[in-house]
């Protein structure tokens, strides 16, 4: 099946399948939240980046294998209103940028850190710390060593745009530089991007709208 990355609350998941790992993106939640179950192809570990809302359908799409870890992108509530329900259900490892972890009511076992290795079974994820739209924000890259990169921006990255920094100036310059200088900088065009909220991008699509999102300030 061809993975469009389009998906709505109550209607089924999508999923890209990559040669080492398989991704499923469920949209949960008053506010269309993605959360983002990884497979490891070869060792069938999971992992779940944001545990947002309806742990119901959360669980359902884990099934029976379990999740060893799940990944908060950010403190801001609707990316962490099914954590404790799924942690409990599950007992999975809790990763979260060190700066928001205070800000998430379940502890996070692992604080992380920019430049950060969190893996699911044989398969990488490179954690890059973006400020701005909170101080502790992380994006998780994979760069699929059969292809070109994948990365997950939580609320920092979305088609047309960064993230929301509330018309804070700095906030903002914060936020751009950090877009820019970790992903943008560093990434290929190919890149896949897997947001917070909304329709999947890549990199190559956006990066010719950094001027004006530069000068609209937002």
């Amino acid at each position: 099946m061809t993975y469009s990355g389009e998906v709505r609350v109550g209607g089924p998941a999508d999923v890209h399948e990559l040669k080492d790992l398989m991704i499923t993106k469920i949209a949960v939640g008053p506010m269309d939240n993605n959360a983002y179950l990884l497979r490891c192809r070869a060792t069938d570990e999971q992992l779940l980046i944001d545990a947002a809302n309806d742990a119901h359908t959360l669980l359902g799409s884990i099934g029976d294998d379990g999740i060893a870890s799940v990944v908060t992108t950010h403190r801001h509530g609707d990316h962490w209103q099914a954590l404790a329900e799924v942690v409990a259900a599950t007992r999975a490892r809790t990763y979260a940028g060190r700066d928001d972890a205070e800000g998430i009511p379940v502890p996070t076992d692992v604080p992380v850190e920019d430049g950060d290795t969190i893996r699911v079974g044989q398969v990488e994820l490179t954690a890059r710390h973006l400020v701005g739209h909170t101080p502790g924000s992380i994006a998780l890259v994979y760069d699929d060593p059969h292809g070109h990169p994948h990365v997950f921006t939580g609320d920092c990255l979305f088609p047309g745009g960064v993230g929301n920094t509330h018309k804070d100036p700095k906030a903002f310059a914060s936020l751009i530089h950090d877009v820019e200088t970790k992903i943008f900088d560093a990434l290929p065009d190919e890149t896949w991007v897997y947001p917070g909220h909304g329709n999947d991008t890549t990199l190559g699509a956006e990066r010719p709208h950094l001027p004006e999102w530069h000068a609209r300030g937002w």
